[in-house]
């Protein structure tokens, strides 16, 4: 039976091609409908070319130095000239050789507006666009947003320029079909296609990362260019591959339209971003952890440190919270939690829900802006406050503990605005050990409560321990960065 059906299958598949016959022999009823859309939206992809300034140093750093080196082959071995390619050196003037590069982009307003990646015009001096009638025209850079490598160009064309329409890519599944046109190594306007991979892909390229996997080949000079549905809109815009080799394998990174549109409103209406703010460090929930706090599962975002003076602490949440709302949107985990806050208006105020204590609390936060954080250098450090420094030794826990001043921060390189004790010594291969704590470990607090002195911290872990408890939640902060773990005490 097994054999007549392979027979059956290869006599259907050599069926003479004259046993068909279509009005015109010319026409492929199953490709034309698709050259069509092509043929449509390939006028408003166009190439960007820029000249670069010269590079002062370094000649050869990428500018994603945190992307993991697998997808750092997106951006190497290029060509003198191309992006991240290797830059002219000390014996090189840069009028002797203006390196150019290649990108792609695409036209989101018939007045001009066009959209790329900030990767394509990072520090160039010159940018230029061309479509694919062969029209150049200088663009002017209206705004850029490293955080999602997203630009904003503006050029000015005597007639209306044909536009694309953004899709809703919250709407796009897995196996749908997807169209890349781009410009890759320079070649210009060229159509790939494939299948949506997956979502929600962070190749830790920033903190927003969400990005669109998709297997129809992207290759260098195809930063910035759109990738369609089939119904001509643009699902995402193309950044990144995953490459051992530096060619395309299969495996194209885009960044969702629903992440793009705010952002690129925000460029075109201000020039720049507008980010909320919390003011908080975060951490995601463990299963030890969400035990500990009385939480059903680990779903939620645990706030590891609340900076002094920001919205969160003038709002009312504390380190320890768990963040399960943010206006009316569950909290699965870190990154939900990074882009519900930063796709919020500055200064509105925000709903959050947190765990505390083993009970539901809701608070309104006047969120602030980001941007203005990150650009603001705090002239004014807390004084100590000159503690006793007396060390104290837990031996069943095997640790011993000092308190803080001038003397134990400068020793152990802790900056004055972290508060707690510190770890001098640990034991191998006691419960402190296995816990992690190290020497030079800070601990905040202990079971949610803040501690500042080494008596306060041993009365603590012995008060739980007489009351039962297994393990307790500590707040530790160590090379630069606040977490909790879990101690166990027994």
């Amino acid at each position: 039976m097994q054999k007549c059906f392979q027979r059956f299958v290869f006599t259907i598949f050599f069926i003479p091609t004259y046993f068909f016959s279509y009005e015109n022999s010319n026409t492929h009823p199953l490709s034309d409908d698709f050259a069509d859309l092509v043929s449509e939206l390939s006028p408003s992809v166009v190439n960007v070319f820029t000249v670069q300034k010269p590079k002062q140093s370094n000649e050869n750093q990428m500018p994603f130095d945190n992307i993991p080196p697998q997808f750092r082959d997106f951006f190497k071995n290029f060509p003198p000239g191309f992006p991240f390619g290797p830059q002219p050196g000390p014996q090189q003037s840069p009028q002797e050789e203006r390196p150019q590069a290649l990108g792609s982009g695409f036209v989101i307003d018939p007045s001009g507006y066009i959209v790329t990646n900030n990767h394509v015009i990072e520090q160039a001096n010159e940018i230029r666009v061309k479509f694919q009638d062969d029209t150049e025209l200088e663009a002017k850079l209206i705004g850029t947003d490293k955080l999602t490598d997203l630009a904003l160009l503006k050029v000015e064309s005597k007639k209306p320029l044909n536009f694309l329409k953004f899709a809703d890519s919250d709407k796009a599944r897995v196996g749908h079909s997807v169209i890349a046109i781009g410009n890759p190594f320079g070649l210009g306007g060229t159509v790939t296609s494939g299948i949506i991979s997956a979502f929600n892909r962070d190749i830790n390229a920033g903190p927003f990362d969400s990005f669109i996997q998709t297997d129809a080949s992207i290759n260098r000079g195809n930063s910035g260019g759109p990738l369609f549905n089939l119904d001509g809109e643009v699902l995402g815009i193309n950044t990144a591959i995953f490459s051992p080799t530096g060619g395309s394998v299969g495996i194209g990174f885009s960044i969702p339209s629903n992440l793009a549109q705010p952002i690129i409103q925000q460029l075109k209406k201000f020039g720049k971003t507008q980010r909320g703010w919390l003011g908080v460090r975060i951490q995601e929930i463990t299963t030890d952890i969400a035990k500990s706090l009385g939480l059903k599962n680990e779903e939620g975002v645990l706030i590891s440190m609340v900076n002094p003076g920001e919205p969160a602490e003038k709002g009312g949440l504390k380190a320890g919270d768990v963040i399960l709302e943010f206006n009316g949107k569950k909290i699965k985990d870190v990154k939900s939690l990074q882009r519900s806050v930063a796709e919020s208006a500055v200064e509105s105020k925000a709903k959050v829900k947190v765990w505390r204590n083993k009970k539901m609390k809701t608070f309104s936060i006047k969120l602030g802006e980001r941007e203005k954080f990150d650009e603001t250098v705090k002239s004014e450090e807390k004084k100590d406050d000159e503690v006793v420094i007396n060390e104290i030794e837990l031996d069943d826990i095997g640790i011993r503990m000092k308190g803080l001043n001038s003397q134990t921060r400068a020793s152990y390189n802790i900056p004055k605005n972290v508060n707690g004790v510190v770890v001098t010594a640990v034991k191998r291969d006691s419960f402190a050990a296995k816990a992690g704590l190290n020497v030079g470990t800070v601990i905040s607090q202990i079971s949610q409560t803040s501690v500042k002195d080494p008596s306060e911290a041993k009365k603590l872990l012995e008060g739980m321990k007489k009351k039962g408890a297994d393990a307790a939640l500590i707040q530790v902060f160590e090379n630069n960065f606040s977490r909790f773990i879990i101690l166990k005490l027994k």
